[in-house]
């Protein structure tokens, strides 16, 4: 998803299609180490300034700092508490190594006491003991304490293609178009010359109660820079962009970034995980305040490092916050954060948000151009513990109160605004209306969509998906495939779509029609879904493998190892009805009518009452059928083939009922077929997360032929298939009961993220474990009697297809992700049922996974 984001936003503006150029003008460079001048220990967090300018940094935690400088400074300054400041010179236009030795000021230590690298502990130390009550006050110290709490809030999120180098700035393509740069301090995140993108702004009014648990949004008015939506799905793109920059709140033990979480330097466990170092004193404010130092014990773990102001009230609250990460952590793409958070004393005495900034500048490269991000949240009006109707806080968590009318109105935003816009906010919407005006902007857009989607666009059709074209399998040889489907300019009800392929060994042509009628006039993949759709399909399928069709003859999925030349023809008529509901509850009914004929060396074959072995042409059946799904909070990118889900904490249910109609159309059989699934991602804080899938299902009918059992999902691909068994072959095992657990366990680098060397790779270990138990009743076993098809044989006669018995199936793996950021690798054990032809114990698999 973030490589799909970053290279859209990349090419939109033309950048793909120069190539990167991140020359810069004649600079300065400063390293070194900084340590005491007594005791040779390194100093941690000494501030380096250029005086007289906004530039600077702070040394790490081994006393290290680095400072790149543009322009002619005549100075460098190093100040730390306890210490006397040193001023030194510097020469311009060259690299240059400044370590630093500070002298201890004996007239300072009066007041502050200032430690060097001694060894740490958390026994006896004053930095732990004052963390400590902080920590013990927390649950006293936030909302979540009052009974009821309202304010208004308002929220900006913009982002803008950073680190462009002047050469870049200077293209004469971009001649016309200097109005879409904008300059800002060098020593700033996201450099100096920077293109704002995308903005969005949004007030509201928030309540919240405390027993039922209940926080409720009520948007007064939002505004955003939206593109064309044949080209990008703007819901999907907020959603996206409000999951990396996700609220903060510090006292809760996670913080969500970039979606992963870090620990909070205010959590139990943060003694176990930090170093805690009390910095200053601040007397110039009421209550005191102790400025409180943190480093993650191992700096490659996920956790922040930065400062906490602490009030010496009795309350032990935060006052104020900075947090940033460390350049060693594991955590991909990221070139820059940091976050401000700023706390006020109300009325009860308690200090509440007054404003937090998150800024975060994400990367594929350390010196290429990136993608800067900045969220600012402000917080006013509180009212603690004003009670409010029940009638406020039911339906969805947030629901829009405002006039359609004023969300480009500018005269309103000007008066709704806590704080004004920044410079380089300001024009983003009119620049992004200007931008889908000029002609090369909307084919680079079109280009884009081809790359990304699979789709070109003509106007009132689009062609594709490409990866569709050409593929390959033993029952069609070579195939080729040429589709596409209707746009919005078309219709915004009515959408059509279509394909044909042809196989050159087996001389078939195939196709699909499909007709859908929009209920809500808008776009069929526009959520929320309301349409009620018509479908026709003559095309192959494996047995038991349920891939959309748009995903059959994905080119990538021709290549499988073992036996793979057992094949159907289908013909299936579909008719359905979808509707979506806000509350991200939906349901679907449909009836469908399908016949199978075998192909390759697939049989159907039953043994007649005379006891004589006959064949069976095809098989007919007639199904309605139901699904429910219920995915609270759900959050998902709109592609134009399926939707990329934005996993969050929140579960995910669905039930699915089939019901087969015999005499209906042919059909030969009557059953009925239920299904239940539901999915969890678990957070584990430091330990990583657990993706967990529960499914069961169950068959009511007799005399069921195998291809209407469960054919358990296999793969003999050599990716990892997170939704299939991948030691398992096709038709392996068919049962009309079962249940099954899929456990994938990341561990985010907890482990080798302690290992020296391996640390530096940035690598992560993952974990799975796949289990189904089920059984097949004898009245639909054919080794059992049952008047049913035989399961299928190889070429020798042995059954390829099983029932499983006390036992379940079971495979596991240990896998190492994040190779190179994008792959991920596992070792597959295949832990029984070994005796089955022609499987594979284990084997290597391979998955790409574009991750945080």
């Amino acid at each position: 998803m973030l490589k799909s984001l970053y290279i859209r936003f990349v090419l939109i503006f033309g950048i793909s299609i120069l190539g990167y150029d991140v020359t810069v003008a004649q600079t300065t460079t400063i390293r070194g180490t900084i340590k005491d001048e007594k005791t040779g220990e390194t100093l941690p967090y000494v501030s380096v300034i250029i005086p007289g300018t906004t530039m600077g940094t702070s040394a790490d935690i081994d006393g290290k700092y680095a400072l790149t400088l543009d322009g002619t400074n005549p100075t460098i300054k190093f100040t730390y508490i306890g210490y006397e400041s040193i001023v030194k010179p510097i020469t311009p236009g060259i690299s240059q190594v400044m370590d630093i030795k500070m002298r201890v000021d004996a007239s300072m230590l009066k007041e502050v006491t200032v430690k060097g690298r001694a060894r740490y502990r958390n026994k006896d130390n004053p930095a732990v003991q004052l963390i400590r009550q902080v920590i013990e006050n927390r649950d006293k110290n936030q909302m979540a304490n009052n009974s009821f709490v309202e304010y208004e809030q308002y929220e900006k999120i913009s982002f803008a293609l950073s680190n462009l180098s002047n050469n870049f700035k200077e293209k004469r393509i971009f001649r016309n178009y200097q109005f879409l740069f904008q300059d800002q301090d060098s020593a700033a995140i996201g450099g100096k010359n920077i293109l704002p993108a995308y903005m969005q702004e949004k007030l509201s009014q928030i309540y919240f109660r405390k027993d039922p648990y209940t926080k409720k949004q009520w948007v007064k008015a939002n505004r955003r820079a939206e593109f064309d939506t044949r080209f990008v799905d703007n819901d999907g793109l907020s959603s996206y962009f409000n999951r990396l920059y996700e609220d903060i709140n510090l006292y809760n033990n996670d913080i969500s970034i970039a979606t992963n979480l870090l620990l909070s330097p205010i959590a139990n466990t943060a003694p176990t995980f930090y170093k805690f170092f009390i910095r200053d004193t601040v007397k110039t404010q009421e209550p005191w305040l102790v400025e409180l130092g943190f480093v993650p014990r191992n700096k490659t773990d996920m956790l922040f490092e930065g400062k906490l102001f602490i009030t010496l009230d009795g309350n032990y609250a935060v006052q104020n916050a900075y947090l940033t990460v460390n350049k060693d952590i594991n955590l991909n793409f990221m070139r820059d954060l940091e976050a401000r958070l700023e706390y006020e004393k109300s009325e009860d005495g308690r200090y509440h948000p007054s404003k937090t900034t998150l800024s975060m500048e994400f990367s594929l490269g350390e010196k290429s151009a990136g993608l800067y991000g900045q969220r600012v949240v402000n917080y006013k009006n509180y009212e603690i513990n004003k009670p409010q109707a029940d009638s406020l806080y039911k339906g969805p968590a947030e629901q829009a109160i405002y006039n359609p009318d004023i969300k480009s109105d500018e005269s309103y935003w000007a008066g709704a605004r806590h704080i004004p816009l920044e410079r380089v906010e300001k024009d983003i919407y009119r620049n992004v209306d200007t931008l889908q005006t000029i002609p090369s902007f909307r084919r680079t857009m079109d280009i884009t969509s081809l790359f990304l989607a699979g789709y070109k666009s003509f106007g009132i059709v689009e062609v594709g998906p490409v990866n569709t074209f050409y593929s390959f399998n033993p029952i069609e040889g070579f195939r080729l495939r040429f589709g596409g489907r209707t746009t919005t300019e078309l219709s915004k009800r009515v959408f059509f779509e279509t394909y044909a392929a042809y196989g050159f060994k087996d001389e078939k042509w195939k196709y699909f029609l499909s007709g859908t009628y929009s209920l809500n006039n808008k776009s069929v993949y526009h959520y929320p879904l309301h349409y009620i759709k018509a479908s026709y399909q003559r095309d192959t399928k494996i047995p038991g493998q349920d891939l959309q069709f748009v995903q059959e003859d994905n080119f990538l999925l021709s290549f499988k190892r073992g036996q793979n030349n057992r094949w159907l023809y289908n013909d299936v008529y579909r008719f359905e009805y979808m509707r979506e509901f806000p509350s991200h509850f939906s349901y679907k009914m449909g009836f469908t009518q399908w016949t199978q004929k075998p192909a390759g060396i697939l049989t159907y074959e039953e043994t007649d009452q005379q006891g004589e072995n006959r064949f069976i042409q095809q098989l007919s059946n007639t199904e309605v059928n139901l699904e429910l799904r219920f995915a609270p909070k759900e959050q998902f990118y709109q592609g134009k083939l399926y939707r990329t889900p934005i996993i969050n904490k929140f579960p995910i249910f669905t039930f699915r009922y089939g019901a087969g109609l015999k005499d209906v159309f042919n059909s030969s059989h009557s059953y009925h077929n239920f299904t239940a699934n539901a999915s969890k991602r678990v957070y584990l804080s430091q330990y990583g997360y657990v993706d967990l899938t529960l499914e069961g299902g169950y068959i009511i009918g007799k005399n069921l032929p195998f291809p209407l059992l469960t054919i358990h999902r296999a793969n003999q691909t050599y990716a990892y298939q997170l939704n299939s068994y991948n030691l398992m072959n096709f038709l392996e095992f068919a049962s009309d009961h079962y249940a099954s657990v899929d456990v994938q366990y990341y561990l985010n680098g907890f482990v080798f993220n302690k290992l020296p060397l391996i640390k530096k790779l940035k690598l992560r270990e993952v974990l799975s474990f796949k289990a189904v138990r089920g059984g097949l009743r004898d009245e639909n076993n054919p080794n059992k009697g049952a008047s049913v098809f035989k399961f299928p044989v190889d070429e020798l006669g042995q059954s390829v297809t099983y029932t499983l018995g006390k036992e379940p199936y079971m495979e596991g793996s240990i896998g190492i992700a994040n190779i190179f950021k994008i792959l991920r690798v596992d070792y597959v054990k295949r832990f029984n049922y070994l005796n089955n032809p022609n499987i594979s114990k284990w084997g290597i698999r391979a998955r790409f996974r574009l991750d945080f």
